[in-house]
Parts: structure tokens; sequence; C-alpha cells
């Protein structure tokens, strides 16, 4: 569980060849989907594109153009409830619903760019087949549908014919906004990642190196899936919290750096010391009483450990209980940071880019986890730094603000 466990030489390598692995067909933990999606194409100037963002428990609906200058212009926004997460909907329903938040915008573009990031399988046609839905959305009439074509379908029975539409997930979206904004450092190429409740990972490979695609020249965006990296060997306590999750054995790279899982894991391991009398007697019924302990709790225990918020804000916890908790809670922070690093100096490593230090590889990092965790960011790019320049690679790591509005925006008017 320590983060000196880490032998980045080792996990790198592993991370290097599983993603070498899954760019053929089968036989690694990372998928290596093509999104058929060209990172290099040239963004018409003051252009309109809508945009539609579907993460999670909201949709969101804008139009985007660029000027001549790189700005981007987001004009009428609006959000609204993700169709299918109140209550479950009819295939029929879900479209029409999507098809009236469109009709404020519909005439102002024919391109239309999808930020859809649920688990689909990708086409050359820039379209994608649900493979199932997460985050509680509730409409089974869709798994196993193409959601762009059968969107375009249901606008054109409304009078909306000849409209073109790119789907794209999230992190695809993320590298696509690096480089739209990032192109003013002429950066060598750009990279997508994200950590926030989960992880995951986008780079550009060369189509030549994609042995299950047919196109053997140019360039496209992979989707690592990152999150489901296997070959790190699973601690003792990340054993024991993986088999209390819905899904053991799978996503268990995810489980060990991402939100959603960290502040369990911690809560698992102290939980286990405990037990085996590593605490006060006192501390040792606190810790047992906890029924949860989230990753923004983490946060604040790490950042003051005697806060009056902190989750073991209490007289029974003695000094040397607090340093324990201290200690622990660091390992698997630094533990994330490292592993974190690892996976971004993975995809810098694939991609052969960044050689120079006037052309570094652009790294477009979005995510709460990544950012709100008390010296999260700090310590993952210092070992980002010792990890890439040892090996002669040059980066440049950025945050865009509407990551993947702009993103979409980009594949929409590039396609």
């Amino acid at each position: 569980m320590s983060a000196n466990f880490v032998d980045i030489d080792i996990v790198l390598n592993d991370f290097c060849n599983e993603m070498e692995t899954g760019l053929s067909e089968g036989g690694s933990s990372l998928a290596m989907i093509a999104s058929y999606i060209k990172a290099d194409a040239c963004i018409p100037v003051n252009k309109p594109v809508i945009v539609l963002d579907a993460g999670g428990t909201n949709l969101r609906v804008c139009t985007v153009s660029f000027n001549e200058h790189g700005t981007v212009d987001i004009e009428c926004f609006e959000q609204y409830q993700m169709p299918g997460v109140s209550h479950e909907l009819s295939k029929q329903s879900f479209y029409n619903a999507i098809c009236d938040y469109l009709e404020p915008v519909i005439n102002k573009s024919d391109s239309i760019g999808f930020c859809f990031s649920y688990p689909t399988e990708m086409a050359e046609s820039k379209d994608g087949k649900l493979l199932y839905w997460t985050k509680e959305v509730k409409v089974p009439e869709l798994v196993g549908e193409y959601i762009g074509s059968g969107l375009l379908a249901e606008l054109a029975k409304r009078g909306h014919t000849g409209k073109k539409l790119v789907l794209l997930n999230d992190t695809v979206s993320t590298l696509l906004a690096g480089r739209a904004i990032g192109k003013q450092w002429q950066c060598d190429s750009y990279i997508g990642f994200i950590l926030g409740t989960g992880t995951n990972t986008a780079y550009i490979e060369k189509n030549s190196n994609i042995p299950k695609v047919s196109a053997s020249s140019g360039t496209q965006v992979i989707n690592v899936e990152s999150g489901n990296f296997s070959k790190y060997p699973q601690g003792d306590i990340d054993k024991l919290f993986d088999d209390s999750t819905t899904n053991p054995g799978a996503y268990t790279f995810e489980k060990m750096i991402s939100g959603r899982y960290l502040g369990s894991v911690a809560l698992c391991l102290l939980k286990k010391a405990a037990v085996n009398g590593l605490f006060s007697k006192a501390a040792t019924a606190e810790i047992k009483s906890l029924r949860c302990l989230t990753t923004p709790e983490l946060s604040i225990f790490f950042e003051n450990s005697f806060g009056l918020f902190t989750p073991f804000n209490s007289e029974k916890i003695t000094p040397n209980d607090r340093k324990t908790l201290y200690y622990f809670i660091l390992e698997l922070i630094e533990r994330a940071a490292k592993l974190t690093a690892v996976n971004i100096a993975a995809a810098v490593i694939k991609s052969n880019s960044g050689r120079s230090p006037l052309h570094p590889i652009c790294i477009n990092i979005d995510g709460s986890m990544f950012y709100e965790l008390f010296g999260f960011n700090e310590k993952c790019e210092e070992y980002l730094a010792a990890t890439l320049n040892s090996r002669g690679f040059y980066f440049k790591t950025i945050r865009v603000e509407n990551a993947p509005i702009i993103g979409a925006a980009f594949a929409g008017l590039a396609s």
C-alpha cells in the first residue's frame, strides 16, 4: 500500500506494454479504443458549432466558435437534467428530450459535437454504440444502439435535415481542448488526462501503429481506458476493498487513484490498522464506528489535521493516533500521485513526442481529484518531471476550463 513499493521503471514498462498490446485485437487490460478523430485538423474561424455535453446528472447545450486569436466564444449556454436520471425512459422519450433541448440552437449550425461520457464502441463514422449505461441513467432500449445516428434520425423527423454529428468521450474531448488552446505554444503533441470521480487517458497515435484499424497513414486520438490497467499488483487492503465493490476485479487501477475510491480505501486501511492494534483503544473505537470516509475529507485532514471539520476531530484521538493517521493517509496519497505520474508518462512515452524543450508535449489535465486533493497535483508533477525529464521528454501541463465543451466543438468543426 506504500508509495515506496511503486517501482516506476517496472510499472512504466508494464503500462507501455499493455498499451502496445491493446492496439491489436484484445489480450490487454487497456481497451485502447480508436476514436477515429484527428487532432491535427484546422479549425475554421468564426464558424459556430452546436455542442452537447452529457457527462453525468446534467446535459449541457451551447454553441461554440473560435476566433482568429484562438479565443473560444461560448454562447446560448443552457443546462438541463440528463434524460433518464430521475426515472426510466423509452428510447423515443430520450431522443425527444434531447431534441427539445436542441430546438433553441438547432438552426445556428449544421455541425454537432456530442461529448457522450458513457461506455461506447466507436465506429469509423465517428458514431458510437452504447455498451451500457453508468451514472444512474436508465434508458435500457438504447443499449446496443448507435447514439449519433439515432439522434440525427429524430432531428430529421422534426425537419432538421443535413446535420452531421461527431460523438466522443470526455477524455478525448479533454485532449482536443488542449489542442485548441495549446497550439499557441507550438507543442509537439497532446494528451488528455482526467482524474476526478474516475480516471482515464487519451493520446495521439500513428495509424500505422494500430493493427486493429484499417488506416495506415495519419494519426488519431486513442481512448486508453487507463483506469482498467491491471498489471500493478494490489495490496492486501486493495484486495479487501475491491471485494466489497460492485465490480470486483475490474478497474483495479482506478480504485487505487481516483476520487470515488481513495477515501474508501483509506477507511478500509485504517480499520484494518485499528484491528491490528496500531491505535489507542479509544481511537480504535472511533475508527471502527466510521461508516464512510470520502476523498474530500482526506484532503481536509491532510491540509490541517487539527481542523474543526476533519473526520477525526475528537478528543479521543491522541497526538500519536493523529500522527499515525497522517502517515497512513500520506502514503495512500503519495502512492496515488506516483501511479498517476506513471500513467501520464506512459502516454507521453508511447506517443514518442516532446523531445525538444521548445516543442514539449501538452498535457491537459481535468478532474476534481487532481486539483482539489490537498498537495496532490504538486506531488504528481514532481514525479512526472523526474520520470520524463530523465528519459529526454519535455512536457507542459495546462488546465482548460470547460474542456468537454471546447473539445467537442473542436471535433464537430474539424470533421
